[in-house]
């Protein structure tokens, strides 16, 4: 019982032992579980907030939330999702039409024997593999579960780089032959501005010699600009120049000593910083407006970023405006502003005689303008050219800080920029003969500027006759004469004795190179002497002088391809300037070169002296220019490449050495301008038809033109045969009194033969067809374009449009299938047909349009064209062949009344290309573009003649025999022609 007192314990006292020792773990236990409750039901709210968040984010924008940073987070997820669903919808769409065109391509090709079977097999493989990705997608995305509100959708990682695998192929087919990828100018604006920012002092010269591109710095290598040989080593662009050419260095140019000349570069640096700040400022303002802002609040950011932008664009505007007027007190004309206005004040006449970038084409008029000349009348300056006329309107405007078109305009033909509140006036002196026929006196003018008159253009000699006695008449005229030659002496002496200015206008000295020996093709000189001063020589940019526009777009283009895809050489920017170039093409030659960058300008002679080009410091002399030569013993014009005078040649080395020390490379020998180049080249005057001005001067009463005042007399056969010419024509009357056909004739802006070929389209109801024939031959040879690469193709297309035997309609086909896709571009572009030319052509028509409609020459009835002789076009509806071949006879036959005389007749059947003029017995050949080429037609009308090897007839059409008789008895009555 003993045991029993010590160790036994009754179930109840056991029971709450157990009870009192479980108490303290079941407290503790208890708060665990509290504590993991509330975790659970912080997470469990954190989750349905998360789903909340999600179905409101699905839903799109609440405002209520705008402020709640997890609603954002969670909006910027769910647009991130949606992107995804969509681009995986794209992506499989890319994959299709890629493989839709692979099996295209390779599908059914089997490849030839030579090359093997393997290459096919793989190609079939490979397709299939691409059919199987694009099925088993469709089938992923078929069988992909859709999702009530939230939907999670995660990007199958393999699918994804497969696309982007397959999508950096695309890209490096698009990229063409290039091992390694090209480096746009942003990139390497952005990789410069980083090295200059993350270096040390004398790191970026070390860099630039380490890692920079193999630019040869001839400068900095040899302590000058040129090593013995000219221009440097060549031998790491073996690739890329072949050939180089030797100079050998002459003379130089010395240097003008202006103390307040600085340099003129300064202000295009500071404005283009001033427009990247701008758009750099503005960015910004946009970005900070795509918060998450309500909708009124998002519009009026927006206003005021708008509010901003015009803003600060104002006040570049106006630091832009202040710095040209600082550029005009940087002139060289600035120093001599007082006495200029002083003589022209004494003087009735003042001959200024001023080089090439002095500032008297720009300034003079603005001075006249700024002491009160324009309150008594208009200010005119002439240019021998449109784009002159138009450029320099353009720059005048700018300064004086007034709308083009409005104080300062000009006038071109079938162009008028000009208003009743017009005060300085820039226009060709064309135009300006054209107001001597409704006003003799001027009488709109108190001042008149003859700018360039060293050209001696046939308009500008035939003006100095007619302003020599205006002169004369009205005592409060005044006479500017503008020259940029030394020849001032004949220009004063012809004027009655004028004061002569002179103005100097080089700033800094140019070298000038000759050629060791004779170069045997001038434009391959031309483009390696180019490439040569890219590679080796300090940044400045390039003017090349060609003869015309075929040699500019044929160097342009050896250039181009040379150049493509090199990411070891600089950005070379190659542009082009000749006078049937669009003007909007025209204007970025006058744009800054990117830093970094070498801007090369293929010009014509337009560059001698008619635009001013700041940033040139190389020029490249072909010594080659273009002529119009007239012939009277045979009547017929050509266009002919003849070697530049002596002066040409100075002019155009006076183009550099504007902003630095300037290099003139002559593409041929000391000798050959020494003894073979003529001083000056005959006035245009005395070597062209002279057929349009002895309309106009008859039209004006100025009927004694052999004792005409010109300064330099065309000869007495010229004369003769251009009144022959009009005679023919219907313009004069047995007493040599002009007719009233002769008198509409003056009146429009055409050459003769053209306003009689327009004339009598009226009356062969065939008007609308001729003037759109007459707008396509006003553009030049500028219709059809080549691709080298595409030659075959582009030649294809061009003869879907042939007529067969008539290239006078051919362009008409051209326009009307133009017409018929709506004026498109991308027509233009399939059929290779340039469409700025067409457009230039469409501005022509609707200028002569309006001219025919102002001078009453269209019938009563208003019927003309197709629709007159009952031809229907594109109403739908068709007419008889009868009616059709009606209409084309027509308009061949008003051809052959402006150009009967332009009449040849194939001279045997042996030699099939051969033919003869008819009135002159001139041996021709239709040109190897036309599409009569190799037609066996008898007797054929053309509108030009062009002399390379040959004297080749441009713009043909077959004609037959019994139209010269019954269009022009009156020439050919005396001529046995051979029957048809």
């Amino acid at each position: 019982m003993e045991g029993d007192s010590t160790g036994y314990k009754s179930p109840k006292e056991s029971s709450s032992h157990k009870r009192n020792k479980k108490e303290p773990e079941n407290r503790n236990s208890s708060s665990n579980e509290e504590n993991k409750d509330k975790k659970e039901d912080k997470v469990e709210e954190e989750y349905l907030r998360e789903l909340d968040l999600a179905v409101e984010a699905s839903k799109g924008r609440n405002l209520n939330l705008k402020d709640d940073p997890k609603y954002l987070e969670r909006l910027r997820i769910e647009a991130r999702r949606a992107y995804l669903e969509q681009r995986e919808l794209d992506r499989l769409q890319l994959e299709k039409r890629v493989l839709e065109e692979k099996e295209i391509l390779f599908g059914n090709k089997r490849v030839s024997r030579e090359k093997g079977l393997e290459r096919d097999e793989f190609i079939q493989r490979a397709l299939k593999l691409d059919r199987d990705k694009v099925k088993l997608a469709e089938g992923a995305i078929e069988s992909r579960p859709t999702e009530a509100a939230v939907i999670s959708y995660e990007l199958p990682d393999s699918y994804d780089e497969d696309n982007l695998k397959r999508l950096e192929v695309l890209k490096k087919k698009q990229q063409g032959k290039a091992k390694d990828k090209v480096v746009n100018e942003q990139e390497l604006w952005e990789n410069k501005l980083y090295k200059y920012g993350t270096s040390k002092f004398g790191v970026t010269q070390a860099e630039e010699k380490r890692e920079g591109t193999k630019l040869i710095d001839v400068a900095r290598k040899e302590g000058r600009v040129f090593k013995d040989e000219v221009l440097g080593d060549l031998t790491e662009f073996k690739d890329l120049v072949s050939d180089s050419v030797d100079f050998v260095l002459d003379s130089t140019l010395p240097e003008l000593k202006l103390s307040d000349v600085s340099h003129i570069t300064q202000g295009y640096e500071e404005e283009h910083e001033g427009i990247s700040c701008l758009l750099m400022v503005c960015a910004d303002d946009s970005e900070d407006g795509t918060s998450s802002e309500d909708g009124s609040d998002m519009e009026n950011r927006k206003k005021k970023t708008s509010n901003n932008f015009l803003r600060r664009l104002r006040r570049l505007e106006r630091k832009q405006h202040k710095m040209m007027l600082m550029e005009r007190q940087k002139l060289p004309i600035y120093l001599y502003r007082n006495e200029l206005l002083a003589a022209i004040k004494k003087y009735k006449t003042v001959i200024v005689v001023g080089e090439t970038g002095s500032g008297k084409t720009t300034q003079i008029p603005q001075y006249l303008h700024e002491v009160g000349y324009s309150k008594a009348g208009m200010i005119g300056v002439t240019q021998p050219r449109r784009v002159a006329a138009m450029s320099v309107a353009a720059r005048v405007s700018k300064e004086l800080n007034v709308k083009l078109g409005s104080k300062v305009g000009y006038s071109i033909r079938f162009e008028d920029y000009t208003s009743s509140s017009t005060l300085i006036k820039f226009m060709t002196d064309g135009m300006l003969l054209r107001e001597f026929m409704g006003d003799p006196t001027l009488s709109k003018y108190c001042c008149l500027m003859i700018d360039e008159a060293h050209e001696r253009t046939l308009h500008t000699d035939v003006i100095f006759g007619l302003v020599k006695d205006l002169v004369r008449y009205r005592s409060d005229f005044r006479l500017i004469i503008s020259s940029a030659t030394l020849e001032a002496e004949k220009f004063a002496l012809y004027f009655d004795h004028a004061p002569i200015f002179k103005i100097p206008g080089r700033r800094y000295p140019v070298q000038i190179y000759y050629t060791k020996t004779p170069e045997a093709n001038y434009l391959d000189a031309s483009i390696i002497t180019v490439l040569q001063i890219h590679l080796t020589q300090p940044l400045g940019d390039i003017l090349v002088f060609l003869p015309g526009q075929q040699e500019i777009e044929y160097i342009q283009e050896e250039l181009t391809q040379r150049l493509k895809n090199r990411k070891d050489i600089r950005e070379l920017i190659i542009l082009t300037i000749y006078s049937s170039l669009p003007s909007d093409m025209q204007s970025k030659i006058f744009e800054p070169t990117p830093a970094g960058a070498r801007k090369v300008v293929l010009s014509t002679n337009i560059s001698e002296t008619s635009i001013t080009l700041d940033n040139i410091v190389y020029v490249i002399d072909s010594g080659f220019c273009k002529l119009n030569s007239y012939s009277p013993k045979t009547g017929l014009d050509s266009l002919v490449t003849l070697p530049c005078s002596k002066a040409n040649a100075n002019q155009r080395t006076g183009r550099a050495g504007r902003i630095r020390a300037g290099h003139c490379f002559r593409l041929y020998t000391k000798f050959s301008y020494d003894k073979e180049m003529d001083d000056n080249h005959d006035p245009e005057i005395t070597r062209v038809n002279l057929s349009s001005v002895v309309l106009l001067l008859k039209s004006i009463g100025i009927d004694d033109l052999l004792n005409f005042d010109f300064m330099d007399p065309p000869s007495p056969e010229t004369l003769i045969t251009s009144l022959e010419l009009i005679y023919s024509l219907g313009a004069l009357n047995d007493k040599g009194d002009l007719t009233k056909l002769g008198k509409t004739m003056s009146e429009l802006p055409l050459d003769p033969m053209y306003a009689k070929t327009l004339l009598t389209s009226i009356k062969n109801n065939c008007y609308d067809e001729i003037i759109v024939i007459i707008s396509m031959l006003s553009i030049g040879n500028n219709v059809f374009y080549v691709p080298k690469d595409r030659k075959i193709h582009a030649d294809n297309c061009h003869k879907n449009f042939y007529t067969g035997n008539s290239d006078h309609l051919m362009l008409l086909n051209v326009y009307n299938q133009w017409k018929e896709s709506e004026f498109s571009m991308s027509w233009c572009y399939e059929n290779y047909v340039q469409y700025k030319s067409l457009i230039q052509s469409q501005n022509i028509i609707e200028q002569l349009k309006q001219l025919v409609t102002r001078l009453n020459l269209l019938p009563a009835d208003g019927a003309s064209g197709s629709e007159a002789n009952g031809v229907k076009t594109n109403d739908g509806g068709s007419s008889s062949n009868s009616a059709e071949m009606n209409l084309k006879e027509l308009m061949l036959k008003s051809i052959v009344s402006g150009f009967f005389v332009n009449v040849a007749i194939r001279s045997s059947l042996k030699n099939e290309k051969n033919f003869r003029t008819i009135k002159t017995k001139q041996l021709v050949e239709i040109h190897p573009q036309s599409s009569l080429f190799n037609q066996q037609a008898k007797y054929v009308v053309f509108n030009d003649l062009v002399l390379t090897t040959k004297q080749f007839m441009r713009q043909v059409s077959e004609i037959q025999s019994k139209w010269l008789m019954e269009l022009a008895p009156h020439f050919y009555q005396n001529i046995q022609l051979p029957k048809q």
